[in-house]
């Protein structure tokens, strides 16, 4: 909106400074500011009319310290980060973007599933919300749109890097001079980066095309319904989630840069795509968001995301990824989802073997997801060597750990394209 302004400003009239509009990093910084300021400033006021409105949790008493104090806090505040990033992505970017697009109908997709979900146990006192069948039908569904989109539209596309020797056996990256359309992507910690994912079915023949076709529609949809969900599973303590996200979209974000910018996706053997600098716009409005919300969500929390914003932030992390070709690195930047999602898978499998071997249920962690494991107390004797430590950490202490290792995750997924 404002770009197309101050672009007509700038031919038209040579307005002074309309010219800024044109540089991404200009936008950027501008998109992270007003997000930051939508974020923290209708913030307050979202909360006041979520207790107007007797929003509150409904808190299930695990056991673990301070579960139980937080009953009653307002909830569904993923409404304030979707507000925070639409509005500036609707102000600084080129909404005509292809990828921009897909990045607003996640957004709203997500957004509205959560919503209803949130709805369902807030209004109707069913603490279970949406049944999982419906969950996983509309996360598919969104898959669906979104590689559907991808493998058909003529606007995604990509130029294929490839290394080539010059003097003295130098090794230099070369792009190919016409834009093609592509189901590649990147992998980490190979020299030949790059993966078609026509590869798989190279024994399908003359029904490779539509084979291709369906494998990749059908990765996209699983990559979407698997974060959307770790997201969701890691919203359990105060700014976790919102903070692990932060991080997350920085990571994100400058991927988006790298592969948008010729000189850098050079520098990094990865392949250049036309047009994702507009995702450098959708990035920076997420990571003001979240950071925005931490305002009110950090420990003690005064709001909670719900899953209006866990299922949001988990959806546009998976779709994003996706866009800019660097999927297959989810696994190493999302690896606090994926902790988080496998201790509930081994816990309750565990459990169960256990149960029909011995006639008795037995557990790995304390309590699964992975952060109520740290803050329940463990048992003594032979048990307690699977399930320390045996003092519970306090919860601002869990966050902040998991923080670090959060940043940690993304330094080492941003390396992975170095080291080869």
């Amino acid at each position: 909106m404002l770009y197309d302004l101050f672009n007509y400003l700038d031919l038209q009239f040579d307005f002074p400074g309309a010219g800024m509009f044109k540089y991404i990093s200009f936008r950027a910084i501008c998109t992270l500011i007003c997000s930051l300021f939508i974020s923290t400033i209708t913030g307050h006021r979202i909360i006041n009319k979520l207790k107007a409105l007797q929003i509150g949790e409904s808190i299930r008493d695990l056991g673990v310290e301070g579960q139980t104090t937080k009953k009653g806090t307002p909830t569904m505040g993923g409404i304030i980060i979707i507000i925070a990033i639409l509005i500036p992505v609707l102000l600084f970017s080129r909404i005509n973007n292809i990828y921009l697009i897909i990045m607003i109908i996640t957004t709203l997709w997500m957004g509205s599933l959560g919503f209803v979900d949130d709805y369902i146990k807030v209004f109707k006192k069913d603490k279970e919300g949406l049944h999982g069948r419906f969950k996983i039908i509309a996360q598919v569904g969104l898959g669906l749109i979104v590689g559907i989109i991808l493998f058909f539209s003529p606007d995604v596309v990509i130029r294929e890097n490839r290394t080539v020797h010059g003097e003295e056996n130098a090794k230099n990256v070369q792009f190919h001079a016409t834009q093609s359309k592509s189901t590649q992507t990147t992998i980490p910690f190979v020299k030949n980066n790059n993966f078609d994912y026509a590869q798989l079915v190279k024994w399908a023949g003359d029904y490779q095309p539509v084979a291709t076709c369906i494998v990749f529609i059908l990765i996209v949809t699983f990559i979407v319904t698997a974060v959307s969900n770790g997201a969701n599973l890691t919203d359990g303590l105060d700014g976790l989630a919102t903070g692990s996200c932060a991080i997350i979209g920085t990571a994100l974000g400058a991927l988006a840069y790298m592969s948008s910018h010729i000189n850098f996706a050079s520098f990094l053997n990865i392949m250049f795509i036309p047009g994702a600098e507009e995702l450098v716009i959708f990035a920076s409005a997420f990571i003001g968001a979240t950071v925005g919300f931490l305002w009110y969500n950090a420990y003690p929390a005064q709001v909670f995301m719900g899953d209006t914003g866990s299922l949001t932030l988990g959806g546009i992390i998976a779709v994003f990824a996706i866009l800019i070709r660097k999927e297959l690195l989810i696994p190493i930047l999302c690896g606090i989802f994926m902790a988080e999602s496998l201790s509930i898978m081994l816990q309750v499998a565990y459990y169960k073997f256990t149960k029909k071997k011995y006639g008795e249920g037995r557990r790995i962690f304390k309590m699964a997801p992975l952060h109520h494991h740290f803050q329940k107390q463990g048992n003594s004797g032979i048990q307690a060597l699977l399930q320390k430590p045996l003092n519970v950490v306090p919860e601002s202490k869990i966050v902040v750990r998991f923080w670090l290792i959060g940043i940690m995750l993304a330094a080492i997924t941003i390396i992975t394209l170095k080291v080869r």
